[in-house]
């Protein structure tokens, strides 16, 4: 999934890609940066054509009259082609001019005739003339494309401030600079005494706003640099071979690919959102994109070189043209230490990132019609509110009815919302909410009539009688056995990690009920009584001293075959059911895994003290992980809301959730420092709260699959690795 979502961004994506291929050769990138003879590169006329200049700009100034998104989609397609020459440097200039609402040199930067740069960083000073114009003098250094611009978009310090003024290269001393970046060049900007008339002044441009969107336009070229890294790295995973098999079977290079493609999804993600942010919260969504979009680029060339081996790591290969620019990119925008702390600082003022859906039209009509429902249900208490939940279909409003609505996207997510504005909270059905999919899919309708309406009211609790000491995360690997009776089948085995199996009622459970047959074969899903006559449940202590976990043995347990759910010796396919069942929703803030950020930020302000400059970045990351799986989560319901696949965005998100938790609570603990002896009692206090936090939340990157596991599905799913080899091949 690329930075645009919609139909029209994936076409813009297509025709850019295309149009790349055809025009920008592959020798090309290796001629050296033609910026250095000040010639623009051949395609830079074919570049305006396009109406790739002015995408972000008004029509009436020549632009195309989109926004900063589509102007971010293309750049990250053209980066991923390696586009050489002044295209970001100038799209960028037209930015802040456009910014400025000086408007008389938009048509020149959208229509190619002109091409512009901005300085991130100088050493000019300004004098104020009599008529509104200012002397300018001094050195802006490094200026990306400076040596191809027609126009410099520079900071000036005068007595008034920072102020902005566009340039033109004719009136400074400009030399390039051999970069880093072999495909596209760094200049120095010499400027003495120069008049720079008051319509040149960019009157309410601040430094903010240039850093802003030189994140967000960076950022996407950023995102561009390291989807072709994960692309490449993985193709070249599939086919080259060491020690007889292809080395993306290897997990040391899947779960490296996997790890790639994680981090190239969040910088997409942020870089996505900041687009759409405005006020205080684009300074905070471009702060999160400047942290993390710069370091994914970064990191993905690196471990891409890393896959490629000897080759990468040589001249003849493209890998290192990729690495080059992110390094470069990087060093332009500034350390990431200096955007965290931005992040972290806006953060502790109270800022954050609501995100907010752009519903379709007919979305308030049916808001309606739900809020009157949701309005006669706020009326009723306890248990009676939660039966009516269930009976309208509240409770799972995606299944079909008379369990659900068969709501589609849009609705599942108007219910939300509305459930949260008039404060009606649905019932918890813990693990039941996994139970229903399957018995609502597969059951019969005696199974359905008995289990189905108690367990969506909360009234019927579930355990899952999945996981067994020899077949944790394997589970078609299972062994308990299920002998076939007369009128019902014996269970005999042991099952364990069985959460709430003390107080459950009943169990969902598969068992091996044809061991001749492949290991996804000749198993059933039965539904078990939890106390019925065989079944001992005994409590496991875990690390943080209370019991959640259990061990269950079935001992000759009869199962009658009227509790069987679905087909004999079919039952990994419900069991899939269970397991994958996922409707639409938006995130909380903690991915549902328990401590989130805000509890972050509470402690921190309780600290009475200032953050050191480690934990101010240590503070940050964590922010932005979480903004990031925010940013996932919308990402994934507007794509559902549009009718697609969530691709990418959805295991990314559900990988990165089960260890924010974590991250969480070892920073709230860092942070605690000595104070962080205490039990892990909730009782006592901050200490005790984030010690008991710090334990518990290990297992949440271990249970429901772990993050081995979920890496090994990214890559294989996602990337197209070959998968691991069955035992003893």
């Amino acid at each position: 999934m690329a930075i645009g979502l919609s139909e029209e961004h994936e076409a813009l994506r297509e025709s850019v890609t295309g149009w790349a291929e055809r025009n920008i050769p592959a020798e090309l990138l290796r001629s050296g940066p033609e910026a250095d003879a000040g010639e623009r590169p051949a395609f830079w006329s074919g570049l305006a054509e396009q109406g790739l200049l002015g995408l972000h700009l008004p029509e009436e100034y020549g632009g195309s009259g989109y926004g900063l998104l589509e102007a971010a989609v293309a750049v990250e397609a053209l980066a991923e082609r390696m586009a050489p020459g002044p295209y970001v440097p100038t799209v960028l200039a037209a930015a802040v001019v456009h910014a400025s609402k000086q408007h008389a040199l938009l048509s020149g930067l959208a229509d190619g005739t002109l091409t512009g740069a901005v300085a991130l960083g100088s050493a000019l000073t300004g004098e104020r003339a009599a008529d509104g114009s200012l002397v300018v003098s001094g050195t802006a250094e490094p200026v990306l494309g400076g040596a191809m611009a027609d126009i410099l978009v520079l900071p000036v310090s005068t007595g008034d401030g920072e102020e902005w003024i566009a340039l033109d290269a004719s009136a400074a001393t400009v030399t390039a600079v051999r970069s880093l970046d072999i495909t596209r060049s760094v200049a120095k900007v010499e400027v003495a005494a120069a008049a720079v008339p008051a319509e040149r002044v960019l009157d309410g441009v601040e430094g903010p706003d240039v850093l802003n969107l030189a994140a967000i336009l960076l950022g996407a070229e950023a995102a561009g640099l390291a989807s072709w890294c994960v692309r490449a790295a993985s193709d070249y995973a599939k086919v080259r071979e060491q020690f007889g098999r292809p080395i993306g079977q290897f997990q040391g290079i899947k779960h490296k690919l996997s790890r790639m493609l994680v981090a190239l999804e969040q910088a997409r993600a942020t870089v996505w959102d900041a687009t759409r942010a405005e006020g205080r919260e684009l300074e905070y969504a471009a702060a999160i994109a400047g942290v993390m979009a710069p370091d994914a680029a970064v990191q993905c060339a690196k471990d891409a070189i890393q896959t490629f081996g000897g080759i990468g790591y040589t001249f003849e290969h493209d890998a290192h043209l990729y690495y080059r620019r992110a390094l470069t990119l990087r060093a332009l925008l500034g350390p990431s230490a200096e955007w965290a702390a931005s992040v972290t600082a806006l953060a502790l003022q109270g800022v954050t990132r609501e995100m907010e859906i752009d519903l379709p039209e007919g979305a308030e009509e049916l808001r309606t019609s739900i809020r009157a429902e949701i309005a006669e249900l706020a009326k009723l208490e306890g248990q009676e509110q939660k039966r009516a939940l269930a009976t309208q279909g509240f409770v799972m409003s995606h299944l079909a009815k008379p369990w659900g609505r068969a709501a589609k996207p849009l609705e599942q997510v108007l219910i939300q919302q509305e459930l949260k504005a008039a404060k009606v909270k649905l019932p918890q059905m813990i693990i039941g909410a996994w139970v229903v999919p399957s018995i609502a899919t597969y059951g019969t309708p005696e199974q359905q009539e008995r289990f189905l309406p108690k367990t969506l009211s909360g009234e019927m609790i579930w355990c899952q009688l999945f996981s067994e000491p020899g077949a944790g995360s394997d589970l078609a690997n299972v062994q308990m056995k299920a002998e076939k009776v007369e009128g019902g089948w014996r269970l005999n085995g042991q099952k364990i990690w069985t959460s709430v199996a003390h107080v459950a009622e009943w169990g969902i459970c598969i068992a091996r009920t044809d061991p001749s047959k492949p290991k996804h074969d000749g198993i059933t899903y039965f539904l078990v009584d939890m106390k019925g006559a065989g079944v001992t449940v005994r409590p496991l202590t875990e690390m943080t001293g209370e019991n959640l976990f259990n061990e269950v043995f079935l001992d000759d347990v009869f199962v009658p075959d009227d509790l069987v759910v679905g087909e004999v010796d079919n039952g990994w396919r419900v069991a899939r059911n269970t397991l994958s069942n996922e409707r639409v929703s938006l995130s909380s803030g903690s991915g549902g895994t328990g401590s989130s950020v805000s509890d972050l930020l509470g402690l921190t302000s309780r600290l009475g003290r200032e953050l050191t400059p480690v934990e101010a970045v240590e503070l940050a990351g964590v922010i932005c992980e979480g903004h990031s799986i925010n940013a996932l989560s919308l990402r994934v319901t507007l794509k559902q809301l549009a009718g697609g696949e969530p691709g990418a965005d959805a295991s990314v998100r559900k990988l990165l959730s089960t260890s924010h938790a974590q991250h969480v609570s070892e920073t709230a603990v860092g942070l605690l420092g000595a104070q962080a002896v205490v039990a892990a009692d909730m009782k006592l206090g901050d200490a005790g709260y984030w010690n008991r936090a710090v334990l518990a939340t290990r297992a949440m990157t271990i249970y429901g699959g772990t993050t081995e596991v979920q890496l090994n599905i990214i890559g294989e799913r996602m990337l197209g690795l070959p998968r691991d080899p069955e035992p003893g091949r």
